[in-house]
């Protein structure tokens, strides 16, 4: 059995304390009331260990106390000051570790959500880089908060620059100056406004990029609820660039983009 010694630091504390003040009240000055001493050790121990430690502790400085008055006349009793003070001491040594306990259970629960949620975000992260379609997550302000292994083969965009969350058009500029796509020079402008208008509208529809080195990619944008989008860039090049069979030429502009309805003929063909 392992044992917890953030559980018993704030109980010994207290315990040390009570004695010490003991020990210099009786044998060298007199020690004013450790009330307000012992409730800062209370709420030490409850963010330390939790509400059980606190009570404890917070016990064991009501215990104290009542000892300490006790000594602290000629003759053995308390009054009714002493009596109040215990009881304030009670209340507040009892509140505090209460509130503490509570206060670092809500921070505990909160560390212990957001790592398991830091953990499933790594797992997607590395699920996401493993598959060739092209992956950017923007936020509301068009940035890119994570671009997947496949989008930066496809555009030339080392780690150090997609790691910097550029925004949207800074990667549409760095596409144009690395010469990714199969686009005459003065088509790139119009390009590019078109692509930036599309995604700041949350439009869906899907268009075919060509890029230089003869793959085709198919773009699609959705937008998000908290205003951000994904672009996902999935590689169709033996769809759009492969000579098509001419007796499948209706799947395969199905798969383009022609209709469910143009697939359904080929496939009752077919059977």
């Amino acid at each position: 059995m392992q044992f917890d010694w953030r559980a018993t630091t704030g109980p010994a504390l207290t315990t040390a304390t009570a004695l010490i003040a003991f020990l210099v009240d009786r044998n060298f000055v007199a020690v004013p009331n450790p009330a307000p001493l012992f409730v800062c050790i209370v709420a030490f121990a409850a963010s330390v260990s939790g509400i059980t430690s606190g009570l404890t502790s917070a016990v064991i400085a009501v215990a104290s106390s009542a000892l300490f008055f006790l000594n602290h006349r000629a003759a053995p009793g308390y009054d009714m000051s002493d009596l109040s003070r215990m009881l304030l001491l009670a209340v507040t040594a009892g509140g505090t570790a209460v509130i503490t306990g509570l206060l670092r259970k809500k921070w505990v629960d909160a560390f212990a959500w957001e790592q398991k949620h830091h953990a499933t975000a790594e797992r997607l992260s590395a699920a996401l880089d493993q598959v060739d379609i092209g992956i950017v997550l923007l936020d509301s302000d068009t940035r890119a908060e994570f671009i997947n292994r496949a989008f930066r083969d496809y555009f030339a965009l080392s780690d150090a620059q997609a790691d910097s969350k550029p925004p949207f058009i800074a990667l549409m500029y760095h596409s144009r100056d690395t010469g990714a796509w199969e686009l005459p020079q003065d088509e790139l402008s119009a390009f590019i406004a078109k692509r930036t208008e599309m995604m700041r509208a949350g439009d869906s529809t899907p268009i075919n990029i060509n890029l230089a080195d003869g793959q085709v990619l198919r773009f699609s944008c959705t937008a998000l609820p908290d205003g951000g989008r994904m672009l996902s860039y999935t590689p169709v090049t033996d769809l759009v660039r492969h000579s098509d069979d001419p007796g499948s030429a209706d799947y395969y502009r199905a798969l383009r983009g022609g209709g469910y309805r143009s697939l359904a003929r080929h496939l009752r063909a077919a059977e």
